[in-house]
């Protein structure tokens, strides 16, 4: 099955402009090249539910973290770099250029939010690792976006009008963006276009491209041996586009000390 091919692909447009956008000229998308069979969260090997003790259930209850497989701190120092992966490893202005978005803080955010979203689409299979890991990768975001509007020069009131404006996009992203891989292509190019694009695209093929991105990106990091995850928070991204279509292997797992660094 294609990843999104262009009736699927027109038809999510379709539906998407009569929301609210005039009717561009369509031009035909590009073939793609992707694997025979798409692996998604579906599709992606399921952890058993944990056996934890009455008193780890207690302490959770009352919103305290039990006991771990790993020592927190690795965890909250794998997540810090889980998250730096997200922003140092990327190339924004590549997105900007090829999804015709302006350069600007939102506009970082949003890109940012797609890869913090997949990486916690990724650890959330790690049981409660995996979860605990999660909530600092958020945590990190939410610190680095603040100082980034510092940085900016955004006053307080203004500042805190966007972070409550960045927040409730963030959580509406998630759960666009979680209906959208576990559903067909169709529901994610949707979600793209709502949340990525802000209503805005008005070219099929930019859709494509992303749906495609995401796709590829999320057999990738499915590949990611858990345990190397939670220790190291290591995460290399494939292209934006690929130079050479190939099919994807799986990586060279990452060396970690008794430190967990």
């Amino acid at each position: 099955r294609r990843a999104l091919d262009q009736e699927a692909c027109f038809r999510a447009l379709a539906a998407c402009q009569q929301a609210g956008v005039s009717s561009p000229l369509v031009t035909p998308c590009r073939t793609l090249h992707v694997a025979t069979q798409l692996r998604n969260v579906k599709e992606t090997r399921q952890h058993t539910e944990e056996e934890v003790g009455a008193f780890t259930k207690l302490i959770e209850a009352m919103g305290f973290t039990g006991p771990l497989k790993y020592n927190k701190w690795k965890i909250k120092i794998a997540a810090l770099r889980m998250y730096t992966c997200c922003v140092e490893r990327i190339n924004y202005d590549e997105f900007f250029e090829k999804c015709t978005l302006p350069d600007t803080l939102n506009s970082w955010f949003l890109v940012a939010q797609l890869h913090v979203w997949m990486c916690l689409v990724r650890m959330r299979q790690e049981g409660r690792e995996g979860k605990y890991m999660c909530r600092y990768i958020v945590h990190s975001m939410w610190e680095d976006v603040e100082q980034r509007s510092k940085i900016m020069g955004i006053d307080a009131i203004h500042r805190k009008e966007a972070m409550k404006a960045m927040t409730e996009t963030f959580y509406a992203a998630i759960f666009g963006y979680d209906e959208g891989i576990l559903s067909d292509d169709c529901v994610l190019a949707a979600a793209l276009w709502r949340n990525l694009f802000n209503r805005q695209c008005e070219d099929p093929r930019q859709l494509e491209l992303m749906v495609e991105y995401i796709r590829k990106q999320m057999q990738y990091i499915d590949a990611l041996d858990g345990d190397d995850l939670l220790l190291t928070g290591e995460v290399k991204w494939r292209p934006l586009v690929e130079e050479n279509a190939q099919s994807i292997l799986k990586v060279v797992k990452p060396t970690y000390n008794d430190a967990g660094l």
